[in-house]
């Protein structure tokens, strides 16, 4: 991968054990992984990431959740962090209903239909909030469900994919250099 690109925005090492803020945590992100750009690690960054960008909550919430698992599993970190921003407020509606529609085939359907939301009877405003709410709650289970398995499947699809791009990368380039090797020795 192109690790000079990278190298740009990440830390260097010295600059990570001399930080005060990151001394406060002691040998817990000095780790080579958590920093370093190797295949395994990068990967690694990236499925947690993914998993964590479909974790409730805003931003902040979700950006402490990718960098904890990077810290457990020792994978990148700042890549963790970074790729949670594919949740964002143009893409979470249609991956929460996507989460609920694959919790509702795990359920087989205990919940509301997302089509059948109650309408607000404006004569009767109490009773519409609380029929509201009432079809809320019915989509928690299958929602809960789903954006687990959402979020697992797009870490091992975000996983598998990195690794796979990596490889690709890596025998491009080698077949690159061989070529202008045997192009250059043949002239």
């Amino acid at each position: 991968m192109p690790r000079k690109f990278f190298r740009k925005f990440l830390p260097s090492h010295e600059s990570i054990r001399e930080n005060r803020h990151v001394a406060r945590f002691g040998t817990l992100l000095l780790h080579p992984n958590l920093w370093h750009l190797n295949r395994r690690s990068v990967s690694g960054g990236v499925a947690a990431g993914m998993f964590a960008g479909l974790v409730p909550g805003s931003n902040p919430v979700q950006f402490a959740v990718a960098a904890l698992l990077a810290v457990a599993f020792r994978v990148n970190l700042p890549v963790a962090v970074v790729v949670t921003l594919y949740t964002n407020p143009f893409t979470i509606v249609p991956l929460y209903v996507l989460a609920y529609e694959i919790g509702a085939l795990i359920v087989a359907g205990n919940g509301a239909a997302l089509s059948h939301a109650p309408g607000i009877d404006w004569s009767h405003l109490g009773a519409s909030i609380q029929a509201y709410f009432d079809w809320v709650l019915t989509l928690g289970k299958p929602l809960a469900v789903g954006l687990l398995a959402l979020a697992v499947g797009l870490a091992v699809v975000g996983y598998v994919f990195v690794q796979l791009a990596w490889r690709a990368y890596v025998m491009l380039a080698w077949r690159r250099r061989k070529a202008r090797r045997a192009g250059g020795t043949s002239g």
